[in-house]
């Protein structure tokens, strides 16, 4: 009697044991299937080779969530495109008209008009010029955002920094700023879009010289890690951590669009690179990880 008993508890034993190593086998299939969906865009199902009532069920309620959650996430992409072309349409039909209220602005400024005539005048086309410059950097936004693939080339990185910097140079004297600029003699090269790179180092040099009480510093190191900061006066109105927010300004840059380092946030990131910003006493520091 006794070895019947140890027989069925040995059975008992040796059957839950196979039930659990099939279950773990099923939830590791399950765990793989799930990892593999959500990192593509894919229309398959999770399917395992357990026959256990209880685990299929579970495949198949996952298999329900999944199908949910690519709905959402076509809606969402559909959404944004939607966004962006519209953005885009928007901001190319507004160039026109302000480009022709330029023109005439400049046609009414040669004709004889009294003093408080020509200070509306003059306000007129500040603002003007604001709003042609807020189409402007729409547009190159939406373009960017909607970019899917770049003009890749091998480019030494130092190059790029030097020709930008060279590019702001009036502006960087009329203001009667002495950068600092310290570039590794090491030659860094990296993969990727010109024109991107390009504009990155802009919009940032650009961000500065809005801001600068009146000093830039630019650096690269062997990492191609380059840093540029600038002093300003008025820091502490300046959230470093919404700098590169969508249409975020702050009262002292005048004839800002709020942006230009959203842009750049968007062409790094898409170069698989990084940027941040840091505030330290009275300097706004930038960095680029490339």
């Amino acid at each position: 009697m006794l070895y019947i008993i140890c027989a069925v508890f040995a059975g008992v034993a040796v059957f839950l044991a196979v039930k659990c190593f099939l279950m773990k086998k099923s939830a590791c299939e399950i765990r793989e299937k799930i990892t593999e969906k959500l990192s593509g865009d894919t229309n398959t199902l999770i399917d395992i080779s357990s026959a256990d009532k209880d685990m299929r069920e579970l495949a198949a309620a996952l298999n329900d969530e999944l199908a949910k959650l690519r709905e959402e996430r076509r809606l969402c992409k559909q959404g944004d495109t939607e966004l962006k072309d519209a953005v885009t349409n928007i901001s190319h039909d507004l160039r026109t008209p302000l480009t022709a209220m330029c023109g005439y602005l400049d046609l009414l400024e040669r004709e004889e008009m009294s003093g408080s005539v020509r200070q509306y005048l003059e306000q007129i086309e500040n603002r003007t010029e604001v709003m042609k410059q807020l189409t402007e950097e729409l547009f190159r936004y939406s373009v960017v955002a909607a970019a899917k693939e770049f003009d890749l080339e091998r480019l030494c990185v130092n190059d790029v920094l030097e020709e930008s910097l060279a590019t702001f140079y009036g502006a960087i004297s009329q203001q009667g700023i002495i950068p600092e600029i310290t570039i590794t003699d090491q030659r860094i090269e990296r993969i990727t879009d010109r024109s991107a790179l390009t504009r990155v180092f802009g919009n940032i040099i650009t961000n500065a010289l809005k801001y600068s009480s009146g000093d830039l510093f630019v650096e690269m190191t062997e990492d191609c890690v380059i840093t540029f900061a600038n002093s300003s006066d008025n820091l502490g109105r300046i959230s470093a951590e919404r700098l590169f927010d969508r249409f975020y300004t702050v009262e002292t840059g005048s004839n800002s669009t709020g942006l230009g380092l959203s842009i750049a946030k968007l062409l790094v990131e898409q170069m698989k690179g990084s940027i941040s910003a840091e505030i330290r006493g009275d300097k706004l520091f930038i960095t680029v990880k490339l």
